[in-house]
């Protein structure tokens, strides 16, 4: 490529240079200029969060490629491009296997990658991210000199640090940076994975925007939204959104607590408060001093517990279980439930003060069939999370997956895809005798036909339910009970004490009820 032909393929970008874009549009011109300039089957810019990379923006790659995070030990190719001072091209005998292998677009998007090339970004003199180029045919890359990609990433990194100004990142930046790697920390998985809000939806894009408005201030916030819709990760995002990032959020499952240590859970003890009690012990608000604390299944607390976090919420003040000293605390309360508490309050189960001063900015976490294409980039997190956990190379969705995963009404939410997904590899996996480098799961591995199961993951297996005339009165009694205790578990999140509650009857007697059924209670 001469000079001249170099110079007029970056023309475009250098103009966008002094044009206000959005983020994700400079992000998308950048990528279409690079496949422009240097012919690929695809592309992507990734930024560099902690230890892992998150897709900026991708081009020619599957959709839920979006919503995926890779750990830069996990991948080599990754390791050399940030380590390496200019851009590096991967011999197509390398043998190691390329992150995006299957996922690149087309009819041939089951293919590994051929040939790889790519090259780190700086910005403000610091790791930005990176930026790769893949193809699926061997030796595409043979001809390109390194002079034109090191000049395309030069281009690229004074774009992507435009883009950084403009949404005023680059100000504070160390600050920001802490703030954001807390955030990493208090939203990791359980396998160590950065569990974030993902999603490019209208609905996703307008929960955004109200964490944005309420994250800033000091106001209590009511999450409300179905079972499994990812509440506490929207607590996490308004406490990394706040003045007070740096400090504690700590969680309480106020469902979890039995009604005869919710007190001392709350508010601490002193010694001989109770038998047990054998020493003083702070309690969560007092822990959270200074921070946030997070009220998960908040309706599940008794009327007297209401009453005495009502007298916290409004004055700072309160006095450990046993003892008549006064404790003050600066605490930023976020509340989250699955029920209608104004419901709740007008059946006598929650103090009317209490729930307005919780829902002083009440916020709704939209369910999964709201949110249309946004399965997939999830859905993308969870494989990648799946690949890493079973030491994979690389997993993808068949097109036939992708639409089922599209057309399916998701009543359990990202909880219940998260399940689906997981056991679907294990399936897919299972057809094969060798582990395969790229494992393809299809329509059939996730089998949402099979809508009883797919609603309720951690259901046992039902049987096939035979006509009542076939049962006898008996008979048709119990397969109705049955299926109603099955449904009322899977629209709480397979919580027992609300079930219990949908279904009008105590939780002992649903207890008795499921056993003589034949339901087991999910291990926790």
């Amino acid at each position: 490529m001469t000079p001249q032909t170099l110079l007029t393929a970056l023309l475009p970008l250098m103009a966008d240079l002094a044009q206000d874009l959005p983020e994700a549009e400079r992000h998308r011109r950048l990528l279409e200029a690079l496949r422009v300039l240097l012919p690929c089957d695809a592309t992507a810019l990734m930024r560099l969060d902690g230890e892992w990379l998150v897709p900026m923006a991708v081009n020619g790659l599957s959709r839920d490629t979006m919503g995926r995070r890779f750990r830069v030990a996990e991948h080599p190719r990754f390791t050399q491009l940030l380590a390496a001072s200019g851009p590096v091209r991967f011999a197509a005998d390398w043998g190691l296997p390329d992150p995006f292998d299957g996922l690149v677009d087309g009819l041939q998007g089951h293919l590994p990658v051929h040939d790889c090339m790519g090259c780190a970004l700086q910005v403000d003199g610091r790791p930005w991210g990176v930026i790769t180029l893949d193809a699926l045919e061997v030796g595409r890359f043979s001809r390109v000199a390194q002079p034109t990609l090191q000049a395309f990433a030069s281009l690229a990194a004074a774009s992507v640090a435009v883009a950084t100004r403009q949404h005023g990142l680059a100000a504070e930046a160390e600050g920001e940076r802490q703030r954001a790697e807390t955030y990493a920390t208090q939203a990791a998985g359980v396998r160590g994975g950065p569990r974030q809000l993902i999603g490019h939806s209208t609905a996703h894009k307008r929960l955004l925007k109200e964490i944005a408005l309420a994250g800033p201030t000091e106001l209590c916030v009511l999450i409300q939204g179905e079972t499994g819709t990812g509440k506490e990760l929207v607590a996490q995002a308004l406490h990394a959104a706040s003045p007070r990032a740096k400090r504690p959020m700590v969680s309480i499952n106020c469902a979890a607590l039995p009604d005869a240590l919710v007190e001392s859970e709350l508010f601490g003890h002193v010694r001989g408060a109770f038998t047990g009690a054998v020493g003083e012990r702070r309690g969560k608000f007092e822990l959270a001093d200074g921070g946030t604390l997070f009220l998960d299944e908040v309706a599940e607390l008794p009327l007297p517990v209401q009453a005495k976090l009502l007298r916290v919420l409004q004055s700072g003040q309160l006095q450990r279980l046993g003892s008549d000293r006064e404790h003050r605390v600066d605490v930023r309360v976020i509340a989250a439930t699955n029920r209608d508490l104004a419901q709740e309050v007008r059946e006598g189960r929650m103090r009317a003060d209490f729930y307005h001063r919780l829902s002083v900015y009440p916020l709704h976490v939209p369910p999964m069939r709201e949110r249309g294409r946004d399965v997939l980039p999830i859905g993308g997190f969870f494989l990648e999370e799946a690949r890493s956990r079973m030491g994979l190379g690389a997993v993808r969705l068949d097109t036939a997956a992708q639409a089922a995963l599209l057309a399916y009404g998701w009543p359990g939410n990202v909880r219940e895809l998260e399940h689906l997904l997981g056991r679907s590899v294990v399936k897919a996996l299972g057809r094969h005798a060798q582990r395969p480098r790229i494992l393809t799961l299809s329509a059939e591995d996730l089998d949402l036909g099979n809508t009883n199961n797919a609603a309720n993951p951690m259901a046992p297996p039902s049987a096939p339910e035979a006509p009542a005339g076939h049962l006898g009165l008996r008979g048709a009694v119990a397969q109705l009970e049955r299926r109603m205790v099955l449904d009322a578990l899977a629209q709480h999140g397979q919580q027992w004490a609300p079930a219990a509650r949908a279904l009008g009857i105590d939780p002992a007697n649903l207890a008795r009820m499921a056993k003589r059924l034949g339901i087991e209670r999910a291990p926790s």
